[in-house]
């Protein structure tokens, strides 16, 4: 095993990575990108292309992108530093907090179910409950209207809904809405002058605009700019910021909880309990994590510990990753294309380069000679919020029918993908024209079966 130790005197070749940054997103059709890497505690930061392939302005490191999901981890960040202060403990109920959540059921859901997605509430949720600072007490209520798609405690699902409840909760607790508390408690004490979380906000500075294009084709500009409702805020649907912003975030894990001039944003002891894997993932696939910490996406590389978070809009896609051990940590943010191939060539050849360490390269994909599966256990419906998904025998093969039911007035067709056997619980989907994707099966042994399509669980209910 190696001996993994902080990389320190490294001299960053800023004309090679920018060169490899240059002609990935060429090969890889990324419109506009923005890399950060963080080693020996200095930034060093690179652009290419345009933020807006019809106005043709220059993506540059200061430009800010669209962070999705890694929103989840400032949101988690608030939370703790209220564990920190003892306003709060993770075994606390959400109903001792706040009595909104008018869920059967939820009473059991703890805090710290809500971090490790195990809370048992649904995947995702949208709904625009206005521009108001009270969106996120009027979304919790609206959330009375849900049921939960497992008990609390019993399984992992994705849970945007989850996030959005801790959002409320830092309300609740300190009195100021999502947005003011977090850039009064992280966001200016942390230095970070390049994240905002409202549109407004973003009109101040040079912003990317997302692109989107069938497979093979240039990506062109999306018709308008991802707004996702501010009730969405803690979960993913605001957060704008740069790369070298996202690393700022990663020093002051990677340094107990402490900015450069020494303020405490959280305890060595919350920084330390944020890394520890909470809970597996039975979709170790999808985003490649081995499972959640408090916030944090945990992997597995190996003989070291990585944490770290993806997130995506709507043609805009952000990835951090932070190998505590080696001070390193890299972000990259992108507004199209095959972002997801660039990402992992980039962080492959950096971590390597820098740290000698690498990435563990598990593509998905089904066996030369799948195994053979009894499907009758698996056949029938699943159902979570939005999403109804059948599964089928035709033919003597499997298919997974996917169908969105969100209420939109044209929603997308339904997608029937072949389920390719890979152990008697994981298949890969095969759709055409695209890579396969992970479909996994979880039986409980009180009969309950979960199908996991992008790590979000949905019940057999027939």
């Amino acid at each position: 095993m190696k001996n993994f130790r902080r990389v320190e005197c490294y001299s960053f070749r800023y004309e090679h990575w920018q060169k490899r940054l240059s002609d990935l997103c060429k090969t890889y059709r990324v419109p506009g990108a923005s890399l950060a890497v963080l080693v020996d505690g200095k930034i060093h930061s690179l652009a290419n292309g345009v933020l807006h392939k019809g106005t043709g302005v220059e993506a540059t490191t200061d430009s800010l992108f669209q962070i999705g999901s890694i929103s989840k981890v400032y949101t988690a960040i608030l939370v703790m530093q209220l564990v920190d202060s003892g306003e709060l403990k993770l075994n606390t109920l959400v109903k001792d907090i706040f009595p909104e959540l008018n869920i059967f059921g939820a009473e059991a859901i703890t805090i710290r179910q809500l971090f490790s997605h195990t809370s048992g509430l649904t995947s995702d949720y949208t709904i625009d409950t206005g521009r108001g600072n009270d969106c996120l007490a009027r979304y919790v209520k609206a959330c009375s209207d849900l049921t939960l798609d497992s008990i609390p405690g019993t399984i992992v699902s994705y849970s945007s809904v989850g996030y959005n409840v801790l959002g409320r909760i830092v309300e609740v607790v300190t009195g100021q809405s999502w947005d003011d508390a977090l850039r009064d408690r992280l966001l200016s004490p942390l230095g970070l002058t390049h994240t905002v979380t409202l549109p407004e906000e973003v009109l101040r500075f040079r912003s990317a605009m997302g692109h989107s294009g069938e497979d093979g084709q240039e990506p062109e500009p999306m018709p308008f700019w991802n707004l996702l409702p501010r009730s969405s805020g803690p979960s993913g649907g605001a957060l704008c910021a740069t790369a070298a912003d996202l690393v700022r975030l990663a020093q002051m894990h990677l340094e107990g909880g402490v900015t450069s001039d020494g303020t405490h944003i959280l305890t060595d002891e919350s920084v330390i309990a944020m890394q520890r894997l909470e809970m597996e993932s039975p979709d170790k696939w999808t985003s490649g994590n081995e499972g959640w910490g408090l916030g944090w996406m945990i992997y597995d590389w190996g003989d070291i510990p990585v944490f770290g978070h993806d997130g995506a809009t709507i043609g805009q896609n952000a990835y951090l990753r932070i190998a505590p051990e080696t001070g390193v940590a890299i972000a990259l943010v992108t507004n199209g294309g095959k972002s997801n191939l660039l990402h992992s060539m980039l962080f492959q050849e950096l971590f390597w380069e820098i740290a000698g360490i690498k990435i563990p390269n598990k593509p998905f994909l089904p066996l030369p000679q799948p195994p053979t599966v009894d499907m009758t256990p698996y056949a029938g419906t699943y159902k979570r919020q939005g999403l109804d998904i059948t599964v089928l025998i035709d033919d003597n093969t499997p298919y997974l029918i996917y169908k969105t039911v969100d209420g939109r007035k044209d929603p997308a067709p339904p997608l029937k993908i072949e389920l390719i056997p890979v152990t008697t619980t994981v298949f890969a989907g095969a759709v055409p024209g695209q890579d396969f994707i992970p479909v996994v099966f979880l039986p409980l042994q009180d009969g309950t079966i979960y199908c996991y399509l992008g790590m979000r669980a949905a019940p057999k209910i027939s």
